[in-house]
């Protein structure tokens, strides 16, 4: 089963994922929050469900992916503050494919405050 071919046009031309990795993210862990200032991230929970928390300039913006999301995919604009959290009892698999690909002296990663969101699990 394809992950990604180029020719459905899913991503927008010059957009496309320059990298694809896979973190893991432990029950309950929460990934973040930090913000990118010159990538664009893509994600996808494939295993587990995760929740991710955007911060936009009107509030939290909550999306939810994984096996009971229809293995949705969100796209983390640059320069918006994002967490994501593994909601289920066993790791979580989230693909990651953002573009421009990380390079080690590309120094991208900034912190971000989310004190006023309640990453708690119902």
């Amino acid at each position: 089963m394809p992950i990604y071919n180029i020719h459905d046009g899913f991503f927008p031309a010059g957009k496309e994922p320059q990298q694809v990795y896979l973190p893991v993210i432990a029950p309950g862990a929460i990934k973040g929050p930090h913000l990118h200032f010159i990538r664009t991230g893509r994600f996808t929970c494939i295993k587990g469900d995760a929740r991710f928390v955007l911060k936009t300039e009107y509030g939290y913006e909550v999306i939810y992916s994984g096996e009971s999301h229809e293995y949705r995919t969100l796209i983390v604009p640059t320069g918006v503050p994002a967490a994501l959290q593994n909601l289920g009892s066993e790791d979580a698999y989230i693909l990651n494919m953002p573009n421009p690909a990380w390079t080690p002296d590309m120094n991208d990663e900034h912190g971000a405050d989310f004190s006023d969101f309640d990453f708690s699990i119902k």
